[in-house]
């Protein structure tokens, strides 16, 4: 059976991952709440993010612990630009002697905008395009046709400090009177970073991981960042939001 971890927090991955399941079967389980090493599985496929041209935390510290007799494919999704982060990614893969068999990479809707809006034109322009490239993406990979990325250039210093200072990210979102005191960020978040303080308000503890979950989902839009109240709120509308960090067993 085939193991196709994923990390999402607006959907992309999770998109791709079921398209994925769809194809090669297997099951879908979120890296947050995963504490294996792959070893039950004949194939291992890492779905995530890119995040400061490398990868999400979570994806970075699951790396070292997965089985290295096991088959390796990767695919990373990106808004902006990927900047060499597929090579990082297989360089920090025969760093950890992984089996790693191949590193792919497809362009999705920009989902950090905290600091700037995407024009909707653009976006959806991306998001239409995104179904078809999802699809060939996928029907290369039950084919097993993989892609080794070329020696580049990576940004691994740019992102081992930008990873350094996720925390800062957190620090500056605060929740204003729109908040419904739901719980629904505190539940989804993946580095348990959010929690309710002794008055009742939501409060942002030291522990982000610059996902921005939180901001995106927060069904009042009450979450934001340096008390900006910006509008434009992104969820990957080909998937159900409620499926976001969950495990998805195949049929």
């Amino acid at each position: 059976m085939n193991g196709i971890l994923y990390f999402s927090s607006t959907g992309n991955s999770l998109y791709i991952a079921q398209k994925l399941q769809q194809k090669i079967g297997g099951d879908i389980l979120y890296i947050p709440n995963y504490k294996g090493t792959g070893s039950e599985f004949d194939k291992i496929f890492i779905v995530t993010p890119i995040y400061s041209y490398g990868m999400p935390r979570h994806v970075y510290e699951l790396l070292p612990r997965l089985d290295k007799s096991k088959p390796l494919v990767v695919i990373q999704n990106y808004g902006g630009m990927s900047g060499g982060a597929d090579y990082l990614m297989w360089q920090y893969c025969e760093k950890f002697s992984l089996n790693i068999k191949g590193v792919h990479v497809i362009k999705m809707p920009e989902n950090f905008t905290v600091s700037f809006t995407v024009p909707k034109f653009y976006l959806k322009g991306v998001l239409k395009k995104s179904v078809s490239r999802v699809n060939k993406l996928t029907d290369l990979i039950a084919e097993e046709k993989y892609r080794v990325p070329k020696a580049k250039k990576t940004h691994e210093k740019t992102w081992l400090k930008n990873m350094s200072n996720w925390h800062i990210i957190g620090q500056r979102f605060s929740s204003n009177e729109k908040c419904i005191k739901c719980g629904k960020c505190i539940s989804i978040c993946p580095a348990h970073n959010i929690k309710f303080n002794e008055e009742g308000r939501i409060e942002f503890l030291d522990n982000c991981v610059a996902c921005l979950g939180c901001y995106h989902r927060c069904p009042a839009k009450a979450i934001v960042y340096q008390n900006k109240n910006k509008k434009d709120r992104y969820v990957n509308p080909n998937i159900s939001e409620n499926d976001i960090g969950k495990d998805v067993s195949e049929r």
